[in-house]
């Protein structure tokens, strides 16, 4: 009985410091995928602004009297009220309008969690352009 009780202690001393090992091991790498997830997901809701706010730059460019500016201020105007800065950083919209389409574009960049990393996001919406035609 005394020989078992023994060898299990001297198991247990042996194995001492074996769950700080782990964790410094595995908690690294816990971080880092949590770090990625929340990257990802700053980069797809920017993403899904700068889409939205091109959408709705070329609805207005598009009008029937729609200007290239007009694609512009509005795509502007749907970064700021999407969160602006805090969203898409440095977001900057052009438009090209043409006889049949108009094309508007959203720039800027996703927030980073990730040192030295900054992602761009480039997103176009292209619409044909509204005119009247005789029946």
């Amino acid at each position: 009985m005394k020989a078992k009780l023994a060898t299990s202690s001297s198991k247990q001393r042996d194995e001492r410091g074996s769950v700080s090992i782990e964790l410094v091991i595995l908690l690294p790498a816990l971080f880092a995928v949590m770090f990625l997830g929340m990257q990802a997901a700053l980069v797809y809701h920017a993403r899904t602004v700068a889409i939205a706010a091109a959408q709705e730059g070329a609805k207005t460019a598009g009008g029937e009297n729609g200007k290239a500016s007009d694609g512009v201020s509005a795509a502007s105007s749907f970064v700021v009220d999407a969160g602006g800065d805090d969203v898409l950083t440095g977001a900057s919209a052009t438009a090209d309008r043409t006889a049949t389409t108009v094309t508007v574009t959203v720039r800027g960049h996703s927030l980073s969690v990730i040192p030295g990393w900054n992602p761009v996001i480039v997103q176009s919406a292209t619409l044909p352009v509204e005119r009247l035609t005789a029946p």
